[in-house]
């Protein structure tokens, strides 16, 4: 179990145990839920909650007993029980579900319509009936006065199939050119479907006629938007008689009085995906609205954000238990989404226990995130020493780092730092006297770290003191670092003391510099009293001008010594590794000779007769004999090729036999053309 607190809103994750690295095998997870009790303990709360790969659908049965999942792959359906808290059922089907409804309380009874334009009817034992719609649907409704089933798809119609008589009945004709979604109000039953044109069309299913249309783009949500053509309409649930929530597909929802066509609230989810399912939650007038990437959760009457759920994977479906704080989601990942919300409500009868068991997880800490691991960056690693286990199974990358086994960890930082607890206590028991002493009388006196600036710093307040108020708005800053209390570690904590050998404070030195000069000849200023003012000002400025001049020359001199320094630092450098001696490493089974051995090898291979060559190169030779009829003998020899020599001559002779076999002769050609020529030359001497 997770939880988290967006909001200050406490969220449980049931579907989800103690977290562990998702890089660990299904042997090392097991032989970790031995070991562990807090694994062995996690809360699972219906037993096989998930789908092999994708959850699409999942709602609940109008009597809260049954939970319907459809999902992939292969297609199927999964029904449980939650008195069992287990499956109860599973069901293969030919394609994959796009959506379901419940035609009877209990699990008994549902209808499927699937993707591939086929609706399934299912009872108790099985798949009942079967049959086919005329276009692709994208959602379903059931009307149970009159037992019809409406269908709306990629068409302009509105399809009817009537359970009762088995057959369909005449379609319903709307203005778009597809439907996205369907509803029927609990109240009074009226009939709303959400159109691609950003249309909501009201039809009453006792006289089949339309009542009415409202757009969604007279709400002028979509101006800030740069899109060429209307939002399409995504979502649609009806609160009550009278009111209404409509997703579009940029990713707002309006909340609409039915007799206004002005939203009464436009809710934005910022991500621009479409909206998939709006969820009304009455006791405390709340919203539950999710896209792809979010489940929102937001006041009805200001739209002020109660709580979001972000699980990290694409969300395809959310189903909530009226009445209670549980939340279902079907996502793009095996498991379903199962969330415990009690700010929302209490927990189902069927698993009272969550609230004792939440009681308890408040009153006691829970542990951090990947307790075992610790994550240390690389330039840690070089300290650590550890750099050469890169790239094997103790380092998991992650980021800009790796997670390594804490215990691992902490026995290369005792290597690595074999004092750092002594320095640590030395630091702590400074750290105390110094308290003790802040307490004693003080007498002003400048910090040991930073005693430069803290001296300008001062310097600058009182300077501040002595003019008046309205020169020293740009002063206050800089005044206030001294007794501002997020800025006081910068003159105790040694760590900030600043390094004037740096390569930085080097060239940031002539701008400081530079400010030290204007003071001095600020100082000269006031002492020169009996000059006219008007040779001041020319003063003045030629001495900004002469300012600027030698600040930009020091600023050049600067880099150029900074250069110097590095030339010289990598001429010692190559010194050094010039001055040292190289060493090289021999193989086994080698042996170094040295020139005079080559040299001698050479002089005895000349020395030696024709014979004694051939039969030093026996293995790479072949020798042949001739015995003429007088007596005489002669022998020839030729060098062995290798083997793979050997293999690349038979490759090319046996592509130059293939060339040969598929060549054809030209002379079919050369006699068409001679006698093409002889009757073009007839024709021309006619």
């Amino acid at each position: 179990m997770q939880v988290s607190n967006p909001n200050n809103v406490k969220i449980y994750n049931l579907s989800a145990g103690k977290s562990l690295p998702e890089w660990l095998s299904d042997r090392k997870k097991r032989v970790l839920q031995k070991q562990d009790v807090d694994i062995r303990r996690r809360i699972e709360l219906i037993q096989d909650f998930e789908m092999p790969t994708v959850s699409h659908c999942v709602r609940v049965s109008p009597d809260n007993q049954y939970i319907y999942v459809a999902g992939t792959y292969k297609p199927r359906i999964r029904c449980y029980d939650v008195h069992q808290m287990s499956l109860k059922f599973e069901r293969g089907l030919d394609s994959d579900v796009v959506s379901f409804q419940f035609l009877s309380d209990d699990y008994t009874k549902i209808a499927f319509l699937q993707c591939d334009r086929f609706l399934e009817f299912h009872t108790q034992f099985g798949r009942y009936y079967r049959t086919r719609i005329p276009k692709y649907g994208r959602d379903m409704a059931y009307h149970s006065p009159s037992c019809d089933l409406y269908l709306v798809g990629v068409s302009s119609e509105i399809y009817r199939l009537n359970l009762e008589q088995g057959r369909f009945l005449n379609p319903i004709s709307t203005k778009a050119t597809a439907v996205n979604c369907c509803e029927f109000n609990p109240v009074h039953n009226l009939f709303a479907c959400g159109t691609s044109e950003g249309h909501v069309e009201c039809f009453d299913p006792r006289v089949r006629s339309r009542v009415g249309i409202l757009d969604t783009a007279l709400s002028g949500h979509i101006e800030d938007l740069k899109i060429d053509s209307v939002p399409s309409v995504t979502a649609l649930k009806f609160r009550g008689g009278l009111h209404m929530g409509v997703g579009t597909s940029t990713g707002h929802v309006l909340l609409y009085d039915l007799r206004s066509d002005k939203p009464l609230l436009v809710k934005d989810h910022k991500y621009e995906m479409p909206i998939k399912r709006i969820v009304f939650h009455d006791s405390q007038d709340l919203v539950l609205s999710i896209d792809s990437k979010i489940l929102k959760i937001w006041n009805r009457n200001d739209g002020k954000p109660f709580t979001a759920v972000e699980p990290g994977t694409n969300l395809n479906d959310l189903c909530m238990i009226p009445g209670s704080g549980m939340v279902f989601m079907a996502n793009e990942a095996p498991k379903v989404l199962t969330y415990y919300i009690p700010a929302l409500g209490t927990a189902p009868k069927w698993c009272s226990f969550l609230d004792n068991l939440t009681e308890e997880l408040e009153e006691t800490e829970l542990p951090t995130v990947y307790d075992d691991y610790k994550f240390v960056t690389r330039t840690e690693l070089d300290e650590l020493g550890l750099t050469h286990l890169i790239g094997s199974s103790l380092l998991r990358a992650y980021m800009h780092g790796f997670f390594i086994d804490i215990r691992l960890y902490h026995k290369a930082k005792a290597l690595a730092e074999p004092f750092a607890y002594e320095d640590y206590r030395k630091k702590k028991i400074r750290e105390k006297i110094e308290e003790e002493r802040a307490n004693r009388v003080s007498v002003k006196k400048l910090p040991k770290v930073n005693r430069e600036l803290a001296q300008k710093l001062i310097e600058v307040e009182e300077e501040q003191e002595m003019e008046p108020a309205a020169k020293n708005k740009k002063k206050v800053a800089a005044t206030n670092l001294l007794k501002d209390d997020r800025f006081s570690a910068m003159f105790q904590n040694p760590d900030f003391q600043i390094d004037s050998e740096s390569v930085e404070y080097r060239l940031l030195n002539p701008v400081v510099s530079k400010l030290d000069k204007a003071k001095k000849k600020k100082l000269a200023k006031e002492e020169s009293q009996f000059e006219e003012v008007e040779e001041d000002e020319e003063g003045s400025d030629a001495s900004s001008s002469d300012d600027e001049h030698t600040w930009t020359s020091e600023l050049k001199q600067q880099h150029k010594q900074l250069k110097r320094e590095l030339r010289q630092k990598r001429k010692q450098v190559e010194e050094k590794n010039a001055s040292r001696p190289r060493f090289f490493e021999v193989k086994e089974g080698q042996e170094i000779k040295s020139l005079h051995d080559k040299q001698d090898n050479k002089k005895s291979e000349l020395k030696k007769s024709l014979a004694e060559r051939l039969e030093d190169q026996k293995d790479t030779t072949v020798i042949r004999e001739h015995s003429g009829s007088i007596g005489n003998k002669t022998m020839t020899f030729s060098l062995k090729k290798s083997k793979k020599e050997d293999q690349i001559d038979q490759d090319t002779r046996q592509h130059h036999m293939e060339r040969k076999k598929i060549r054809r002769s030209a002379g079919e050609i050369t006699k068409t053309f001679k006698t093409s020529t002889k009757f073009w030359r007839g024709k021309r001497g006619k």
